[in-house]
């Protein structure tokens, strides 16, 4: 009997909308399953050519940011049962590190990140496309708090880059994808209804395997 093709699970919105938290209880739901997340930002392009002042002026939330190839390619590995070679992006440099994780195929794949429906190449390896769908003051506090704590960043270069970089290109890029969402999730992972229909989704494309 020939394997049944992974299910790729794509989960988008916005930074700070709560994309993270809603893949994460998707996960959790499959205990006992072989599940995986892949998130998009391990795939920011190698910087590496460019000088330190140079990469500091790179723009995480616009499309040229992502290795796209290397995603698709990547993708395609898993969907074949083929292990990867995920890759390592490192803040601190702002270039892509010397570092891989292998990553081996799994029956579910969960795709996370801010711009994984604007290509259409990759939409169309997806099975469930999800939008999370979260206020712009809701995702600027979640923002705030993540970047000061868990970045070291001060108040005012988080809102800085909010206003000019992160807020014009999610409403330039990112929020126009919702359109191409079978699933709009309102609020993020504090939706359990919204979890667990997806989650049901899920147990029956793993059902009917």
């Amino acid at each position: 009997m020939t394997k049944s093709k992974p299910i790729i699970i794509g989960v988008t919105g916005g930074s700070g909308s709560g994309k993270t938290s809603v893949s994460r209880g998707i996960f959790s739901h499959f205990p006992d399953h072989s599940i995986m997340m892949l998130e998009q930002d391990s795939y920011y392009k190698d910087q590496s050519h460019l000088s330190f002042e140079e990469r500091l002026n790179t723009n995480y939330d616009h499309p040229f940011a992502f290795d796209n190839e290397l995603l698709i390619q990547h993708v395609e590995k898993l969907l074949n049962y083929e292990a990867i070679e995920k890759p390592v992006y490192d803040y601190v440099a702002h270039t892509r590190s010397q570092a891989t994780i292998i990553q081996e195929p799994k029956e579910v794949i969960i795709l996370e990140g801010i711009l994984i429906l604007e290509d259409e190449r990759l939409r169309d390896l997806m099975d469930i496309k999800i939008y999370v769908d979260t206020d712009d003051d809701i995702r600027i506090i979640r923002r705030i708090k993540r970047d000061m704590e868990e970045r070291g960043r001060t108040l005012d270069s988080v809102i800085e880059q909010y206003l000019t970089v992160v807020k014009p290109m999610y409403h330039q890029f990112i929020e126009p994808t919702k359109r191409y969402a079978d699933i709009i999730v309102p609020e993020g992972g504090e939706n359990h209804v919204a979890i667990d229909l997806i989650t049901t989704k899920v147990a029956s494309f793993l059902n009917h395997q």
